[in-house]
């Protein structure tokens, strides 16, 4: 015969707060759609991270993002938003380079009346 053993409080209190924060919901329907999926992985703990080549980690976890309804930017796009950063910051210190350059010449041949450096 087996004894009834109580859930002790804080997990009965966890588990109501992932039932109130839609967790569990999200959760059960990420695992229905890999339940329904035709081609299953061989190790669904394992798969993304050791079992499956990069290309296949990357649509896993799009997979499981999208279903779990996250709306954070793919790896790609951040990636994408980076070398853009990366270059427009490029380009910024170029024109800081020639807007100092301009103002010393401009200083250069039309001083101020007091003889200091026109302020920024």
């Amino acid at each position: 015969m087996t004894t009834y053993r109580p859930i002790d409080s804080k997990r009965e209190e966890f588990r109501k707060y992932l039932e109130r924060a839609g967790v569990m919901d999200a959760l059960t329907k990420v695992l229905v759609a890999l339940y329904e999926e035709p081609e299953k992985p061989v190790d669904a703990m394992e798969y993304p991270f050791i079992n499956a080549s990069f290309y296949m980690f990357l649509q896993v976890e799009s997979f499981v993002r999208k279903n779990l309804g996250d709306d954070r930017p793919e790896r790609c796009e951040l990636d994408a938003a980076l070398n853009d950063l990366a270059e427009a910051q490029g380009k910024i210190a170029v024109l800081e380079e020639a807007l100092a350059e301009v103002k010393s010449r401009l200083e250069k041949y039309e001083p101020t009346d007091d003889g200091s450096q026109n302020p920024d």
